[in-house]
């Protein structure tokens, strides 16, 4: 298997510190919010990541943080709690906020068929851990006190910049809008390890240290928790590219100071998800959510099957005509498969071992889910009985996980259901104007049609040779 490892910049050949085991590390949600779905789009690309280890033979454990507090407005120690944050939006506690979010979460993971690590741990279960690290890092000269508070000291590392060669002059105070200047750091690139009460008095969440009362830094939870489930040598490390600095390169700094050795192998980072405007990013205010997508009358698979047609090493942009033609594709895939008869002769394992072969060869190289993707049209058009074909189908399923063998039983049911007939032409007519609303460009329109037709059960489907419907 090749990957590309994100510390090197090059793809190389996947290897573990233990054979056939794989300690993998994935950056959890911070739960102050529904998550949008560009988040959503990193964890699915991370989902077939292990599901694919998986496939070819490893025995995974997958470590998930849930950051429940520590994690501020700006990535520069500065800003509040972005979970106090969210408290103060909705008047709740912060923990209503995390437990809150942290199920949101899972449902919308589950609705893209995204599997729960091994696992998951908030950081408000870890304070111990983290203060144990800490204190090493004082002992080691790693760290120092100052105003309260305790950082990192970044000048002790001969190479800090492991993901980017940024220069020192690139994180002075003015350069970038999420940088200010806190007084307490010896130098600009320092990191809090630990914030007391004199930083934060407004901070809800918070524990006794040996230097005072107060709260974790967001950086040292993930090396923290993955060292306690995963031991001091990680195998893989993931998560979106905007982690990559300041969040993991201060992973790297503090992990290696305080275990001594060369930590984690293979970084693995997920690129954007854009629209028109820009990259999807709470902070503007309006984002998409899964349940908005359903609202719309989308299936999340279908938003599962439109991130895999991409790479993840290339920014993808959303809209939702692109959603709209990978619904498309979705629906006649399914109807596709749905033609298939599972009794349809034995299974030939030549032609098993031919295709299996391509899709692992496919997604063996840096994940590659579109050339995955392909493999199940290139098993549909193979010369071998429908047997062959759905065995096939549902074995590459194990990694794209779009559920296609259910749903194209789902599709088969509703075809022998009774027809609806008296009611069929009044959603023809519907169908009718929503497609002459689109042509005339009142999306609004559409969109009304669209939510009517799907609150009555009935999902519209665009494709290149016209507009479906099913119930």
């Amino acid at each position: 298997m090749l990957l590309y490892n994100s510390a090197t910049r090059k793809k190389e050949e996947f290897t573990t510190h233990t054979d056939g085991k794989v300690n993998m590390y994935t950056c959890g949600p911070t739960v102050y919010h529904f998550a949008h779905i560009g988040n959503l789009r990193t964890y699915i690309m991370e989902d077939v990541l292990e599901k694919y280890l998986r496939y070819i033979g490893y025995d995974v454990n997958r470590v998930m943080n849930i950051t429940d507090v520590g994690h501020l407005s700006s990535d520069a120690d500065t800003g509040e709690d972005k979970m106090l944050k969210g408290a103060k939006r909705e008047h709740k506690t912060v923990m209503e906020i995390a437990k809150f979010y942290t199920d949101a979460f899972f449902s919308d993971c589950a609705k893209l068929n995204i599997k729960t690590p091994d696992v998951v741990e908030p950081a408000t279960n870890c304070v111990n851990d983290f203060i144990k690290i800490i204190e090493a890092l004082l002992d080691k000269g790693y760290a120092y006190i100052a105003g309260g508070n305790v950082y990192f000291d970044t000048s002790k590392l001969d190479n800090y910049y492991v993901f980017n060669n940024f220069e020192a002059d690139d994180l002075a105070v003015g350069v970038r809008d999420s940088v200010s200047e806190d007084k307490n750091k010896r130098n600009k690139t320092d990191f809090v390890l630990w914030f007391t009460k004199s930083k934060f008095e407004a901070q809800e969440l918070k524990w006794e240290s040996p230097w005072g009362l107060g709260y974790p830094g967001w950086h040292i939870e993930c090396s923290s928790i993955s060292i306690k489930h995963n031991g001091e040598y990680l195998d893989i490390h993931c998560g979106g590219i905007d982690n990559a600095f300041p969040h993991h390169t201060n992973e790297i700094a503090q992990s290696e100071a305080y275990l001594g050795h060369p930590w984690c192998k293979f970084w693995f980072h997920v690129l954007h998800l854009n629209t028109n405007n820009g990259k999807m990013s709470k902070s503007k205010g309006e984002f998409l959510t899964v349940s908005l997508l359903e609202e719309k009358g989308y299936d999340p698979l279908a938003y599962r099957l439109f991130c895999l047609q991409s790479h993840y090493r290339k920014a993808q942009e959303f809209s939702f005509e692109a959603l709209d033609n990978a619904t498309a594709v979705f629906a006649k895939l399914i109807s596709r498969i749905a033609s298939l008869d599972e009794n349809d002769g034995d299974i030939d394992n030549d032609t098993v071992e031919k295709y299996r072969k391509r899709f692992i060869d496919a997604l063996g190289n840096d994940i590659n889910t579109s050339l995955g993707v392909t493999c199940v049209y290139d098993v549909l058009k193979a010369d071998t009985n429908d047997s062959t074909k759905l065995y096939l189908i549902n074995d590459f399923d194990r990694v794209l996980s779009l559920d296609l063998i259910a749903e194209a039983k789902k599709f088969n049911e509703k075809k022998s259901a009774p027809s609806e007939s008296g009611e069929d032409k009044e959603i023809d007519d519907l169908v009718a104007k929503r497609t002459q609303a689109r042509k005339d460009k009142n999306w609004a329109e559409a969109d009304r049609i669209r939510d009517e037709l799907n609150a009555r059960g009935i999902t519209v489907v665009d494709t290149p040779n016209g507009v479906t419907w099913h119930r």
